[in-house]
């Protein structure tokens, strides 16, 4: 069976939704024509009623979890402040019974009509080189350490069928800057360093070197609004000497009010030849229209021959 690739691909990349999701925003996805959606996690603090709705909308998407997704239930500090009964439910297996296979922690999907494959990285991650929620990662996926995480994320990469990959995980991977405004900076006192995942980078590195295309590793977590400062905000694209865009998508609130509107926000990613070509964020208001376009990435001419 012969593969035709579209000439250009839209992607919807949702930040970091903590409760604010509404039946809105399905219908500002397709109204905005989407081919792909991907979700960065961060629902809210194991919401079950947000991540129904995510999983019923009739797009093709993927979908990794955040921190927040198993707050009451990966530390034994989250599970002292539960408001549930862990004997009785467990609301984090809920969420993925939910997604099935769309929740690609440790995972992928395969996109014949896009040509393309979606990696999650690890799922839940809070950022930082510690090794965190160790008894949690390692009852739930039998990892214990960052080098068995980067095991588990090429064994995703490796059973992906497709050459050009795209990579999705809650927080993004370290190497993007040590500054507290860098996609993955740490931006509360003391400011400054790299709050990034070392298995993300450890994994994208290998990936390259099985000859996979990447054009797009895409992330959350660390939002664009900074602690430390309110002069500006935080860093949202960095790209790579190999041609791949990093795109921090946490803009938070996603969803705001103002005097006349309700407007909810998207960034758009536009692939052409598996490449990425340009990237936005739009806010979308009342009546599905765009009302405001940032443009964060063009890429060159040189690039796209």
């Amino acid at each position: 069976m012969t593969i035709h690739q579209k000439q250009s691909i839209q992607i919807a990349v949702v930040g970091d939704i903590h409760q604010l999701w509404e039946p809105e925003d399905a219908i500002a996805l397709e109204q905005l024509g989407v081919d792909l959606v991907l979700f960065v996690g961060d629902f809210g603090n194991e919401a079950v009623d947000i991540v129904q709705m995510i999983a019923a909308i009739d797009l093709p998407k993927a979908v990794i979890m955040g921190n927040h997704d198993a707050w009451y239930t990966a530390s034994e500090w989250g599970r002292k402040k539960s408001p549930y009964d862990h004997e009785v439910e467990d609301r984090v297996q809920q969420q993925l019974d939910l997604l099935g296979s769309t929740h690609v922690g440790y995972g992928y999907l395969d996109f014949p009509d896009l040509n393309l494959s979606v990696v999650g990285a690890r799922p839940y991650s809070w950022g930082g080189q510690t090794w965190r929620n160790k008894k949690f990662y390692r009852e739930q996926y039998g990892i214990n350490s960052f080098s068995e995480s980067v095991e588990r994320i090429l064994a995703a990469v490796r059973s992906a069928a497709y050459e050009t990959v795209i990579l999705i995980g809650h927080n993004g991977p370290t190497g993007l800057g040590d500054q507290a405004e860098a996609p993955c900076g740490k931006d509360w006192y003391p400011a400054g360093g790299d709050h990034g995942d070392p298995d993300l980078e450890d994994a994208i590195a290998k990936t390259y070197s099985l000859g996979k295309n990447i054009p797009l590793v895409t992330f959350g977590h660390m939002h664009h609004i900074l602690k430390h400062t309110k002069d500006r905000l935080r860093t949202m694209i960095v790209t790579s000497p190999e041609g791949t865009v990093y795109l921090n998508a946490a803009s938070v609130p996603r969803i705001i009010e103002t005097d006349t509107d309700r407007l909810r926000n998207f960034s758009i990613v536009s692939l052409k030849g598996g490449i990425v070509d340009q990237v936005s964020l739009v806010w979308v208001g009342k009546d599905y229209s765009v009302v405001s376009e940032e443009l964060l990435y063009q890429a060159s001419e040189a690039l796209l021959v």
